[in-house]
């Protein structure tokens, strides 16, 4: 779009990219280098599967590293690495990360890795893991990162469905108060799996070295390997490979491999990164996730380093490392202008200092905006934050399948206001449409299924990685011509996106369909409220009732107050939701289960109060706090 593209307002800019997007597609990918450039921008010729840039040459690694070394921009910071679980610090160049880079791909070819071969990538938040993901895209290998410490289970059955030639890894991942050994996990998994790598590569961490096997090659011997010596150029690939593949998890059954493409990832989210997230060259941004869920994939790495900008790699906690002012440390020490996290890292937060005492601690004068994700942002969250940080708190949502924001607040092109509990206005892109059960599109204020008019922009999931028909049946059949994107929700008179949860967590009592995000956002207004979730449990009468459980903010005697506490919660969604809520149950728990990119386990909760005794998920953060909660919610 060039940089004259925050001086037209975000309603205009919309509606060329519904009304002529290959132009609009067109002008934004003149921010990427092509060896070959696109002349055809969008290939429809085989609906529902659309490519884009489906003629042009192109190499991700060259656009995130190289072209910036090129362009003098070598020696600034590319990445900071900040381990406060390790007590380690480290900065790294845009030069010093080209060498790293050509050297691990240098290895992975001397191992015999070639374009379009996969490589999966199980390590914790070390540089090597981002130096491993930009090896892979400059050698035209396809990554699968999977999150360092999967179970072994989760781990053979992405290794069989990648059927990786390498596996890049480490001896273990460092929590706050326990080291995770990743070997072990490595090995079982292998064994269960029918697909068997070549060469597992193992990073020997000095807090639990690995014993090694006959596969196993150490860290520091590749890189120091002839090949590794002589390093690696990029390779073109076309525009339409594989750059790589990312799992869904917590679905039953085999994973979902979500595939991406080289061309249309790396124009999305370059123009995501000026427009949305209002980054330019140079900014600093921190992204606190983990590089094995989607927001680490497109903003921890590809997203900054494709713009030139400095990003964040954080091994550590929102709180307990050492504190609940850990982000503000880390803003404060390395120029922050963007944070992104999830909405449950600032309810610990919240919990553990409610008051904001410890930012008084820090310099936060460069830091411009906060972004959240990941979970429903409920208002108080959002007031809480807004308020102690006195710069705009905005919401966005999108899934792993779309790669980059559907909904967001496009603070690059213009800051619109701020709406509490919405994610603000469709990305440019998407057209988001709200379809009833008959396939309508549902009037302003009613719910319905959130659904995306085909095609979807570039960077989104062309398809399911090996598995075509599983696309169709996943996400295109139940609104022909539509993606269904899973999520229930709302436009209002504004054009402001509410989305209200997975359309599985509506309730339906007596009749009338109630979405969980209403009750949720009434408990979670009081004031003794850090967290909450609501369930739809099975009752004779209504068919379905809710139940809500709480988590009470640091300091708040659940014994003593307790009963009151009930009471007025109670009384909150009368009369914020109505009487036809029928809240009657509430219960204050010491914390809920999430996984560990802070997703509430609402179904698996769900499922127990049932009385059933679903699979523990294996992306659960710890599987205590569902032992805890388990009589909790059988014992009604």
């Amino acid at each position: 779009m060039g940089d004259g593209a925050s001086t037209a307002a975000y309603g205009e800019i919309y509606r060329r990219s519904l009304s002529d997007p290959e132009g609009f597609w067109r002008d934004a990918a003149a921010d990427i280098d092509w060896i070959t450039p696109p002349e055809r921008i969008l290939d429809a010729d085989n609906p529902p599967f659309y490519r884009w840039y489906p003629d042009a040459v192109v190499n991700v690694c060259h656009n995130a590293v190289d072209r910036h070394v090129e362009a003098g921009r070598g020696d600034q910071a590319a990445i900071h690495y900040d381990s406060p679980v390790t007590g380690s610090r480290r900065t790294i160049t845009y030069a010093e990360l080209l060498d790293d880079v050509r050297a691990v791909a240098g290895g992975l070819t001397g191992l015999g890795v070639q374009q379009g071969d996969r490589v999966v990538i199980y390590m914790p938040m070390v540089p090597e893991a981002v130096v491993a993901m930009l090896a892979c895209a400059r050698i035209g290998a396809v990554h699968s990162v999977v999150f360092g410490g999967f179970a072994p289970q989760e781990l053979a059955a992405r290794i069989d469905d990648a059927a990786p030639r390498v596996v890049l890894s480490a001896s273990c991942g460092v929590e706050p108060t326990r080291v995770v050994p990743y070997k072990p996990f490595l090995d079982e998994a292998i064994k269960r799996s029918d697909h068997q790598p070549e060469h597992c590569v193992i990073l020997q961490r000095e807090q639990l070295r690995a014993e090694m096997g006959e596969r196993d090659i150490d860290w520091d011997e590749l890189v120091s390997s002839e090949s590794a010596r002589a390093g690696a150029d990029c390779v073109p690939v076309a525009s339409t490979d594989p750059l790589y593949i990312l799992y869904t998890s917590g679905t039953t059954g085999k994973p979902k491999g979500i595939y991406r493409d080289s061309g249309g990832y790396a124009v999305a989210l370059r123009w995501s990164m000026k427009n949305l997230y209002d980054i330019s060259p140079g900014d600093t941004m921190f992204t606190a996730s983990d590089i094995g869920w989607v927001v680490g994939h497109s903003y921890i790495v590809y997203g900054p380093l494709l713009t030139g900008a400095t990003t964040i790699l954080y091994e550590g906690k929102p709180v307990g490392t050492p504190d609940a002012g850990a982000f503000w440390r880390v803003i404060q020490d390395y120029g922050v202008a963007a944070l992104f996290t999830a909405p449950t890292a600032f309810r610990a937060i919240k919990k553990e200092d409610a008051d904001g005492a410890l930012l008084g601690g820090y310099d936060l004068s460069g830091f411009r905006t906060l972004y959240l994700a990941g979970e429903r942002l409920d208002p108080d969250t959002y007031e809480w934050a807004s308020a102690r940080l006195g710069v705009p708190v905005i919401d966005n949502w999108w899934q792993t399948e779309t790669g980059w924001p559907i909904a967001c607040n496009p603070k690059g092109i213009e800051l619109l206001p701020i709406k509490p509990g919405s994610p603000t206005v469709a990305v440019c892109g998407y057209d988001v449409r709200i379809l009833d059960v008959e396939g309508n599109e549902a009037p302003a204020g009613a719910e319905g299924a959130i659904c995306i008019r085909l095609p979807m922009p570039p960077g989104t999931l062309p398809t399911l990685w090996q598995d075509d028909e599983r696309y169709v049946s996943s996400y295109l059949s139940a609104y022909p011509g539509h993606y269904l994107t899973g999520d229930g929700g709302y436009f209002d008179e504004d054009g402001y996106l509410f989305v209200m949860g997975r359309t599985d967590d509506v309730l339906n009592v007596a009749g009338h369909r109630l979405s969980t995000g209403s009750i949720e956002a009434a408990l979670a207004g009081h004031e003794a409220v850090a967290e909450c979730a609501v369930i739809g449990v099975r009752d004779e009468l209504k068919g379905q009732v809710p139940r809500a459980l709480v988590v009470l903010k640091s300091g708040i005697d659940a014994q003593a107050e307790g009963d009151r506490i009930r009471t007025e919660l109670v009384a909150r969604v009368r009369a914020e939701v109505g009487a036809v809520a029928a809240l009657h149950q509430v219960d204050i728990v010491g914390g809920l289960p999430k996984t560990r990119s802070g997703k509430i386990l609402r179904k698996t909760m769900r499922e127990i109060a049932d009385g059933a005794n679903p699979a523990v998920p294996a992306t659960i953060e710890d599987a205590s706090v569902l032992e805890v909660l388990g009589p909790v919610l059988r014992g009604h």
